[in-house]
């Protein structure tokens, strides 16, 4: 998993929006949905439910969103303990 995607998928998961997100990140709707889609790819399953304009975590994506919090932490300690 690349970390640019984990990103990606906690900000979708905390703004519910993917164009939050992408403003969030500095990036496209359109990269930020791409990231996220070789994430679910690469898992092998949807990790939000797309309805309309309205999005949701999926049980899959609910099940990784405290992993993906927990590898954003490490990193941003690491971060700071190099600083």
């Amino acid at each position: 998993m690349e970390i640019a995607a984990l990103r990606a998928f906690v900000e979708v998961a905390e703004r519910g929006s993917f164009s939050a997100a992408a403003e969030a990140l500095y990036l496209t709707q359109p990269a930020v949905s791409k990231r996220v889609a070789q994430l679910e790819a690469e898992l092998g399953t949807r990790l939000f439910d797309r309805i309309g304009r309205n999005i949701s975590l999926t049980e899959a994506g609910q099940a990784l969103l405290p992993h993906a919090l927990a590898v954003q932490r490490e990193l941003d300690a690491a971060q700071q303990s190099v600083r």
